[in-house]
C-alpha cells in the first residue's frame, strides 16, 4: 500500500475495513421526542465551551429512533442539547449522546466529534404515550414520557427547529495523549422533510450514574415536549473555532 493509495482511502478507520461509507447520510422517519426543562444555571454554564453563549438555564432531552440510516442502518440515541448562542447565531451545542449501534458512534466521534457513548436508549409508543428510556448496562438512566399527539404543531416551526445551526467540540488525541485537534465544528441538518409534529404533556426522570453523567443537569421543571418525524440529511461539518491555534 502506497502513500498516494493510503491518502486516497483514509477517511475512516481501521483503512481496509471502515466502519462506515462515505457521507453524506440521509435518514428516513427519524422520530424525536424533545423534552426541554429548566436546569441550574452555574452547572450549566460549567459545561458550555467559550466562544459559545448559553441563552438560557434550559436543556433539550432527546430521544431518537433511526430505523433507516444511510450506512448506519437502524438504531436508536439518547442525549442531551443545551441552547446556545454563536457570534449572535441561535444554536444547539450537542452536550451528551448515547447510542446502540457502534457504526454511527464510530462514524460521529470521527468526522464531526459527537460526544457519542454506548449504551442502551429506547423510544416506543405505549398506549396513549410516548415513551424515552435510557439504560447504561442495567442501570437506568433517564425516563422520557409525554402524551401521544396531542396537539399537532405546524411543520414550518418544526422544520425551522430541525434546521437550526449545531455546535459540537471535536476532541482527537496525539499518541501521546495531548490533544491535537481541539476544535469547535459547526454541522446542519439539510432537506428535511417533517411528515408530523406535535406536541403533549412531557415528564422526565434523571438518574445518577459514573459513566452517564446527564443528571448532573438536573431537571428543575419540564418546560415542553415535541414529537417530530422526519426525513432528512445529516451534513457534514465546519470548523469555526480552533482552540490549539488561539
Amino acid at each position: 500500500m502506497t502513500p498516494e493509495n493510503i491518502r486516497k482511502q483514509a477517511f475512516s478507520m481501521p483503512i481496509t475495513n471502515p466502519s462506515y461509507p462515505k457521507g453524506p447520510y440521509r435518514f428516513v422517519n427519524r422520530e424525536y421526542m424533545i423534552i426541554t426543562y429548566r436546569t441550574d444555571p452555574e452547572k450549566l454554564r460549567a459545561v458550555v465551551p467559550e466562544p459559545l453563549e448559553v441563552t438560557e438555564p434550559v436543556m433539550k432531552f432527546e430521544f431518537i429512533r433511526m430505523p433507516d440510516s444511510t450506512g448506519f442502518g437502524d438504531y436508536t440515541e439518547s442525549g442531551q442539547v443545551i441552547p446556545v448562542s454563536f457570534n449572535g447565531q441561535k444554536g444547539g451545542y450537542v452536550h451528551s449522546m448515547y447510542l446502540n449501534d457502534d457504526a454511527p458512534i464510530a462514524g460521529g466521534r470521527e468526522i464531526w466529534g459527537f460526544p457519542k457513548k454506548l449504551a442502551e436508549p429506547s423510544l416506543r409508543t405505549e398506549k396513549n404515550a410516548l415513551i424515552g428510556t435510557l439504560d447504561a448496562g442495567t442501570l437506568r438512566v433517564a425516563n422520557g414520557s409525554m402524551g401521544y399527539k396531542h396537539k399537532e404543531l405546524e411543520k414550518q416551526s418544526a422544520e425551522q427547529s430541525l434546521a437550526a445551526a449545531n455546535f459540537l467540540l471535536k476532541i482527537m488525541p496525539h499518541v501521546d495523549c495531548t490533544p491535537r485537534i481541539c476544535e469547535l465544528v459547526r454541522y446542519y441538518m439539510t432537506d428535511i422533510t417533517v411528515k408530523g409534529a406535535w406536541e403533549g404533556p412531557g415528564g422526565l426522570e434523571l438518574f445518577d450514574h459514573a459513566l452517564a453523567p446527564v443528571a448532573k443537569l438536573p431537571v428543575l421543571e419540564v418546560l415542553s415536549a415535541v414529537h417530530i418525524v422526519a426525513d432528512l440529511t445529516l451534513g457534514l461539518g465546519e470548523v469555526v473555532h480552533d482552540y490549539l491555534a488561539s
